[in-house]
């Protein structure tokens, strides 16, 4: 690449074929082509594939959302248990939302699990009925594009795992390997444009090995080009790495001035009524949590008592009356965007039938019986305490949600 594109690919004392075939090279060798750690990878004989081989959508789709957000020994124990919860498209596209809730209960990001209902859904009549025939996939990228939840670098991930199509990927591990092979002064997420240059340039070489380059470059991010403690001498790319060559490898990619991240104290009621059951409200399908179940609260208000933050919310929200007792837990969490600190009160209900005013339904359930209803990790610690206040058995739940 020369002339007006020059910046395109600066001169590292390495050429785009040199880096992508030494890479390779590397990757034969120390690549995670593991049948236990990227099972979706595999033929059906459990073969890492040929490249003119066909491998199965479904579980690569499957796989590269639940990657979109979360690292892969996260991810695989979430997408076994996928799998055989919904083990083919017609399951996945029968599935009742819930259900499918229940099952990515703790991977966080939730609105991803109902876009691939959605999307199973989509893709289910255009296939003609026989989803088990690779061929019969869409293989085109803007087809891919069009279904909800897809972006670019996920499109491209699903059509070169699983059609070794030569295009090109841009996820987290790529960015950081790209920014610090070119020591790029700026954050990555500001120079997208020429972030995708750079990879489509490394596929433009081995077309006929997108699908191992990709998983290299993946695989090199992940295991030696990490965020902290680069391995950069087994690194196939030392010698041709600029931030290596300045001495800092650390200092890439570069990063965005840190904000402060907004603090809220949320009330919250668990509401027991003369039965000894629980209210529980589901949240609108909008926004982070959306379709999730939980125990009804809000935000606290300058100068208000938590306990009043609790009562006014339960009245606003569900119009009811309750009592507000002891406190039962208070909990920390954090999202990408915000801090949040649960402060959960026992209450009692004192009149008034609940109605979800500010939510989808709301509904009266067994204490024992919660781990029936996907909810967000943070509430696993207040069903947690609430059992143990109630000498009920622990319900086994996910311990975190990726922010």
């Amino acid at each position: 690449m020369r002339g007006s594109d020059h910046d395109a690919w600066p001169d590292l004392g390495a050429s785009p074929p040199e880096l992508s075939r030494s890479l390779l090279v590397w990757w034969e060798r120390h690549g995670r082509r593991d049948l236990a750690q990227k099972p979706w990878m595999f033929t059906a004989d459990q073969r890492w594939p040929q490249p003119d081989e066909l491998l199965s959508p479904f579980g690569i789709w499957i796989a590269e959302v639940m990657l979109q957000q979360t690292q892969l020994q996260v991810v695989l124990p979430y997408w076994q248990g996928w799998m055989q919860s919904f083990p083919t498209l017609q399951a996945l596209a029968a599935a009742d939302e819930q259900a499918v809730l229940l099952r990515w209960q703790g991977l966080g990001y939730y609105s991803r699990a109902r876009r691939l209902h959605a999307t199973a859904r989509l893709l289910l009549a255009p296939l003609d009925g026989d989803p088990t025939d690779p061929a019969r996939w869409p293989q085109d990228l803007d087809a891919w594009l069009a279904l909800p939840g897809i972006g670019r670098s996920t499109a491209g991930g699903i059509l070169s795992s699983a059609f070794n199509s030569p295009l090109a990927i841009l996820d987290g591990n790529v960015r950081r390997v790209l920014a610090r092979l070119m020591a790029h002064p700026r954050p990555p997420m500001r120079d997208q444009a020429l972030f995708w240059r750079w990879s489509e340039a490394l596929i433009a070489v081995v077309p006929q090995r997108s699908r191992d380059l990709n998983q290299a470059l993946m695989d090199l991010g992940a295991t030696l080009c990490t965020p902290r403690n680069p391995s950069c001498g087994r690194c196939p790319w030392q010698h041709a790495c600029a931030a290596y060559a300045a001495g800092s490898p650390a200092d890439y990619p570069v990063k965005e001035a840190p904000r402060e991240l907004p603090f809220q104290v949320i009330g919250v009621g668990v509401v027991l009524n003369e039965a000894r059951e629980v209210l529980i409200d589901q949240r609108l399908n909008e926004g982070l949590l959306g379709g999730m179940w939980e125990f009804p609260g809000g935000k606290q208000e300058p100068g208000e008592a938590i306990e009043a933050t609790i009562a006014r919310e339960l009245m606003e929200e569900l119009a009811i009356e309750v009592s507000v007792d002891q406190e039962l837990i208070c909990v920390d969490h954090a999202y990408s965007h915000k801090k949040l600190r649960f402060v959960v009160h026992l209450c009692r209900w004192r009149s008034g039938e609940p109605q979800p005013l500010a939510s989808q339904q709301v509904r009266w359930v067994r204490p024992q019986d919660l781990g029936a209803y996907p909810f967000p990790a943070a509430n696993a610690r207040i069903i947690a305490a609430l059992l143990e206040h109630l000498g009920l058995p622990a319900i086994q739940a996910p311990a975190v949600d990726q922010p």
